[in-house]
């Protein structure tokens, strides 16, 4: 194309010069992939397609983070590490947007309703949102503290995309979904914690705006009872999307 690009990312640019301007976007050659989906096969574009990573953050997946520290079991948190670490290079290698998707709350907390401080701290005397942590002293999910980075086991690459959030769904108040669009991003992969919380939460947004949704399973866990998982698993193929391997999409790269 003839002219300066202008545009935020090469898939959504014009190209302009003083006397054009050239709102034809590049065409992408697509690169489909087959996956398997209970019993059915599911096709779609990895070119259109972008990998969001839900709360992989000390304070949901470290011993030392704010939900261990309230007497929550950790390790179910941390069993999405290991195949993340597996994929993130093969995704990358394809350059398929990683977005990392974390709770990071303003320290003045004015973003954040009684109600939603009301769940994270229902007597009110409690280490809530923003609160210090006593080993760390590091601030309860707080956007720059230790406690909403992503764990050291997946540091995300200086391509990736961090975005923070403040609800249970992603989309809520943010950034996302105008990301998404720019990057022309038509199918979303989902992984993280808690996958019956706020995987699911950003899930559903994303199937009500028109995403198409894959939910990686081996790549989300939940702290939360397994009827919660299997409740999930089914409402997702059900209703909202479909539920794939993370090991046969990364056997496929």
């Amino acid at each position: 194309m003839n002219g300066n690009a202008l545009g935020s990312t090469p898939k959504n640019a014009w190209h302009v010069t003083p006397t054009l301007v050239d709102m034809i976007r590049a065409p992408l050659v697509s690169h489909p992939v087959t996956l398997s989906s209970r019993g059915r096969q599911v096709r779609f574009d990895l070119q259109r397609s972008a990998l969001v990573v839900v709360d992989m953050q000390n304070d949901f997946c470290h011993a030392e983070g704010w939900l261990a520290h309230i007497g929550v079991d950790v390790m179910p948190a941390r069993a999405p590490i290991a195949p993340l670490q597996q994929l993130l290079p093969k995704l990358r290698a394809e350059d398929i947007p990683i977005i990392w998707l974390n709770w990071g709350n303003r320290p003045d907390k004015l973003n954040l309703s009684p109600a939603l401080l009301h769940v994270y701290n229902p007597h009110g005397d409690d280490i809530g949102l923003g609160g210090a942590l006593p080993i760390s002293g590091a601030p309860v999910l707080q956007a720059g503290s230790w406690s909403a980075a992503v764990v050291d086991e997946l540091t995300p690459a200086p391509q990736d995309i961090c975005i923070d959030k403040y609800r249970m769904s992603g989309f809520q108040d943010t950034v996302l979904d105008s990301v998404l669009r720019n990057l022309g991003i038509s199918t979303i992969l989902f992984a993280g914690v808690n996958i019956d919380q706020c995987v699911l939460c950003t899930l559903q947004e994303a199937n009500f705006r028109g995403y198409d949704c894959l939910l990686l399973e081996e790549c989300s866990a939940t702290t939360s009872p397994s009827y919660c998982l299997d409740a999930t698993l089914y409402n997702v193929q059900q209703c909202f999307g479909f539920v794939v391997s993370s090991v046969e999409l990364s056997h496929k790269l």
